[in-house]
């Protein structure tokens, strides 16, 4: 597929590096506002370099647009983009607002453009697709509650003037930096959310971004849980689920930064020691599998995922999340997409 490239170094460059890997993508021409990463990208992947995001749009012979901006940028970008006739995949956060949701969607239906949002691809990741499988298949039971954890540092990078740091563009902070791809796992576990309740602290570092962000979710099934998100301590992204037979737990990046997740079972034994008992997951995990599924759904036809909607689900949950931490009230989440 004939491709062109807004943002390519910093996360674009990983971007690049699944979109190589596939050998389904021939990124043609490409913007980025670092001339060192537009350079690169041009000696790496062959990308012809222009001078802005308008003569991008404008190159012959491209069927989509490939957005690896900053997250402010993402809706403009997208908007122009479809309105061009281009096939779409925008990396998360999807957008800082509903309204900004509520127009991609509708720029979606009118132009009948492909979108798909840069979250992961669960159906590729064999360690999540195990962990709905146990689910179904009532293995741990009931599940009662859950708790899930996501959290870095990055927030103390953030210098005045960063987008990051601008509670318009960046609702939520951490919530919405990377608590956008927690909610996007776990309504992929256990289905749509529909109310929530939060407090998030805006006061540890400098930024008028929250700093810390604790929601109370509910959803649809009944099923209640916790989502921690937070950008000033040093990295988590974990899972634990409770069932009335078995819990289990799930470290996203033990013991480093890309190794296999580890999981563990804790099986219900009454008057004995409830040790947790590592659960070996199946092999292989696609990385690419995003990218593919783009590709697939503009050559093929078959369903995008995750989709424009499943981004707009996930930051819609951060809107109503932040409403309820200002308003001290339990917000329900208007699903009139």
């Amino acid at each position: 597929m004939r491709v062109a490239m807004v943002g390519v170094g910093g996360f674009g460059g990983a971007r690049r590096n699944t979109m190589r890997e596939t050998g389904l993508f021939e990124i043609v021409s490409a913007y980025d506002i670092n001339p060192q990463a537009l350079a690169h990208a041009e000696e790496v992947d062959g990308a012809r370099a222009v001078g802005s995001y308008e003569e991008l749009l404008e190159v012959p012979g491209i069927e989509a647009m490939v957005i690896s901006t900053g997250g402010k940028f993402h809706t403009e970008q997208a908007l122009a983009a479809m309105e061009r006739g281009l096939h779409v995949f925008v990396e998360k956060p999807l957008c800082a607002t509903r309204e900004e949701a509520l127009a991609l969607l509708e720029m979606q239906r009118k132009t009948e453009r492909v979108v798909v949002v840069g979250h992961f691809d669960h159906h590729s990741d064999v360690g999540a697709t195990e962990i709905k499988r146990l689910i179904a298949a009532g293995e741990l039971g009931t599940v009662a509650t859950f708790q899930m954890e996501t959290a870095h540092s990055g927030g103390l990078e953030i210098k005045p003037g960063d987008w990051r740091g601008d509670p318009e563009k960046n609702p939520g902070g951490m919530l919405f930096q990377c608590g956008c791809h927690a909610l996007h796992e776990l309504m992929f576990l256990f289905g749509p959310i529909v109310r929530v309740s939060s407090m998030m602290r805006y006061d540890v570092h400098t930024t008028l971004t929250a700093d810390v962000a604790h929601c109370l979710l509910e959803f649809e099934s009944g099923l209640i849980g916790t989502l921690g998100a937070y950008h000033v301590t040093p990295y988590r992204h974990s899972l634990n689920i409770f069932g009335t037979k078995k819990s289990l737990y799930r470290d996203l990046r033990c013991p480093a930064y890309g190794d296999s997740s580890y999981v563990a079972l804790q099986e219900r034994r009454r008057g004995e020691a409830e040790l947790h008992v590592p659960y070996p997951l199946p092999s292989g995990i696609d990385h690419c599998g995003a990218v593919r599924n783009f590709y697939r759904a503009v050559r093929e036809g078959v369903e995008p995922y995750p989709s424009l909607l499943d981004g707009a689900r996930a930051v819609m949950v951060v809107f109503a999340a932040e409403e309820a931490a200002k308003t001290g009230k339990t917000v329900t989440i208007d699903w009139e997409l």
